[in-house]
């Protein structure tokens, strides 16, 4: 490994992505070991910026899961709206700049080079996480070009998270599961604990989901804070005829009708709960000062996909034979995902499956259906589960199939035997979803 005072200037967008890759510590490369436990170096290089943080004004989202399609939708809709909207989101699946957007445009590679190459001096003294420096560049970026907003998506937790050094405009909280309990905490308060903590100081909070275990800790949190809280299921309620997808539903605003979307592009019944969530975000919005149109509402949860270009949630890749991916990988996420399964009409169902080695894979394979074939499989990052220990550990619970390392030829030998009115699932994690070739 190259030492950081050993690093001169990056000449091309190639070699400053594999160093941000390559000589920094990446969590969903490499788990826990990259976990910066404080703000300390995110505010550092911040500081070398000139404190972007402060410069923009931004929209804070956390949650086990939900997070990342509540941003993309938020800021889908603000863009709508008429805004310049920033979006900042983790992990990629594709190209590193998808982290980093504006109006749904990725960062440009000389931007990405120019950001690296202005923070040497405080890498070599830092030696920030991959995480640490994406947030300050992102940051950075929004500052530079004068955003309007920027919609900014926790990575792992929320009160030490490196995205924690902003003063946003809005707290939204998704829902609470379990997942990274090693670094979180073992019961879901302790989790919501770690989420509340984006909550500031008088800065309103939406939690989109009740639940009974946590809600007095985003309560007490929020009266500490003297932050206004609002539970958005309790105001907005999402309704769909259709029991397998929710491309066309109704949206009552305190029992009331409020909103009719036709033609969602996010099919997953589980975006009832974060709908709610940016519905009610948008409401609270307007109530600072924000101007966002009921009609603007409308057109922002239409066009999610054609705005922001988010991938992998119920992504259906292929109708005949039926192939569709979710990023979905801890226990609240695969519940939903199997529901959805459950709810989409098919005839024999072939799963591809990987898993990364810290996720609780006793708990979760006990979920999965036992009547599917499994084609085991794993990403080629150095988190993931070996296939075969995989496939020993799903034998444990009658769940049958063949290991098939690589994420593309376990697709390919499901397509082989799959019939007409079968389904391919592919999933387990967030790594396995990107390697896809047809994504």
């Amino acid at each position: 490994m190259l030492t950081f005072a050993a690093m001169k200037p990056f000449e091309s967008y190639k070699e400053t992505v594999a160093f941000l890759f390559q000589q920094l510590p990446m969590f969903q490369r490499v788990g826990q070991v990259a976990y910066k436990k404080d703000l300390t170096n995110t505010l550092a290089l911040c500081e070398a910026l000139g404190n972007p943080q402060h410069a923009i004004k931004t929209i804070h989202i956390a949650g086990t899961n939900g997070k990342g399609s509540t941003s993309h939708m938020l800021a889908s809709v603000l863009q709508e709206a008429g805004y310049k909207t920033g979006l900042y989101t983790s992990p990629h699946l594709k190209d590193y700049r998808e982290r980093i957007k504006i109006n749904g445009n990725y960062i440009a590679e000389e931007e990405v080079v120019s950001c690296v190459n202005l923070l040497l001096p405080v890498i070599e003294k830092v030696q920030p996480s991959f995480f640490e420096l994406t947030v300050a560049m992102a940051l950075h970026y929004f500052a530079k070009e004068k955003v309007d907003v920027a919609v900014i998506e926790v990575g792992l937790g929320g009160r030490l998270d490196s995205t924690n050094v902003i003063t946003p405009e809005l707290s939204v909280i998704t829902n609470i599961g379990w997942d990274h309990m090693d670094l979180l905490g073992d019961t879901l308060p302790l989790i919501a604990k770690e989420k509340a903590g984006i909550i500031k100081y008088k800065i309103p909070v939406v939690v989109s989901e009740r639940n009974e275990e946590v809600d007095e800790v985003f309560s007490w949190k929020a009266e500490a804070e003297e932050s206004q809280l609002v539970f958005a299921e309790d105001v907005y309620t999402v309704i769909s005829e259709d029991e397998q997808l929710i491309s066309n539903f109704d949206v009552l605003w305190n029992h009331e009708p409020f909103l009719t979307i036709e033609h969602f592009p996010l099919g997953g019944l589980y975006q009832k709960k974060n709908i709610a969530g940016v519905l009610m975000a948008c409401e609270i919005l307007n109530e600072s000062g924000f101007i966002i149109e009921k009609q603007k509402i409308s057109d922002g949860l239409q066009n999610v996909i054609a705005n922001t270009d988010l991938k992998g949630r119920w992504q259906i890749l292929q109708r005949d034979p039926f192939i569709v991916c979710d990023t979905g990988h801890n226990l609240n996420g695969i519940n939903y995902v199997l529901e959805q399964i459950k709810r989409t009409p098919h005839q024999n169902l072939q799963i591809v499956w990987g898993m990364v080695k810290d996720k609780d894979h006793e708990k979760i394979l006990a979920l999965l259906p036992k009547h599917a074939q499994y084609y085991f499989c794993q990403a080629n990052i150095p988190r993931a589960e070996s296939a075969t220990i995989l496939a020993e550990k799903a034998a444990k619970f009658e769940l049958k199939g063949e290991v098939i390392a690589d994420v593309n030829e376990a697709i390919e030998k499901a397509k082989q035997t799959v019939q007409k009115d079968d389904m391919i699932f592919i999933g387990g994690s967030t790594f396995v979803v990107a390697e896809i070739n047809i994504l």
